[in-house]
């Protein structure tokens, strides 16, 4: 599941993230869930429709990830802008020609990024999902982060790991004093995936038309969406 734009200007050192979330942050099970398109990836909206067993579905564990997972955080990203591209703002061809090791900046400061944290689903040994927070350092807004880069693999939309990955990052959010908004923004018409911000307490903020332009001349519009962080 996605959400927001790739990057953002004046994003810089970020705070680190709460002293219990640089290791695995625990194992889950999934249940069943309605797939969505967001505007990072393919979105994952959590607790709809397709009910499936719990017995049935595999353990998806959430960790950060460090600099051991950016090759499969390539991977992901890489197969993810081949196959929705209205749901990114880069495009995929030059970021398929990005090494690895340029995604650095989006782990948190411990394992040597500039960012909150990249939070990555995995089953067993493979990436399914991952989203990145980044958080500004300027003294008059270091009270916002935003929350880009959201997706889920293909293979396994519908699942639920997208509303996985939200809840279990609003808590790490929701513990760094510092913080009191978030935001995103998300295609325009994506219904499934702006209900599951919404679900999370996500509203709308802005509107911005014509936001990304494809090869082939169609517009996409962005919605901007923003979360109060605070109690």
């Amino acid at each position: 599941m996605s959400n927001s734009n790739d990057s953002r200007p004046g994003t810089a050192e970020a705070a680190p993230p709460p002293a219990d979330a640089a290791s695995t942050t625990g194992a889950v099970r999934t249940t069943g869930a309605s797939r969505a398109t967001g505007a990072a990836g393919a979105a994952d909206a959590a607790g709809a429709a397709g009910a499936a067993s719990v017995a049935d579905l595999p353990l998806i564990r959430l960790r950060l990830l460090t600099e051991p997972d950016l090759v499969a955080y390539k991977a992901l990203r890489d197969a993810m802008l081949a196959g929705h591209e209205e749901a990114f703002t880069s495009d995929a061809s030059t970021e398929r020609a990005r090494e690895a090791t340029s995604y650095r900046a989006r782990l948190h400061p411990q394992a040597g990024g500039k960012s909150l944290f990249t939070l990555g689903a995995w089953i067993g040994d493979q990436l399914v999902g991952a989203l990145t927070v980044e958080h500004e350092n300027r003294v008059k807004v270091r009270h916002v982060a935003h929350l880009i880069g959201m997706m889920v693999d293909d293979a396994h939309a519908g699942r639920g790991i997208g509303g996985l990955l939200l809840r279990q990052a609003l808590e790490m959010l929701r513990r760094e004093p510092l913080l009191e908004t978030l935001t995103l923004s998300v295609t325009a018409g994506n219904e499934p995936a702006i209900a599951l911000y919404r679900r999370a307490g996500f509203t709308r903020y802005g509107h911005l038309p014509r936001a990304i332009r494809l090869s082939d001349g169609r517009y996409y519009a962005k919605d901007l969406m923003s979360l109060d962080l605070r109690p």
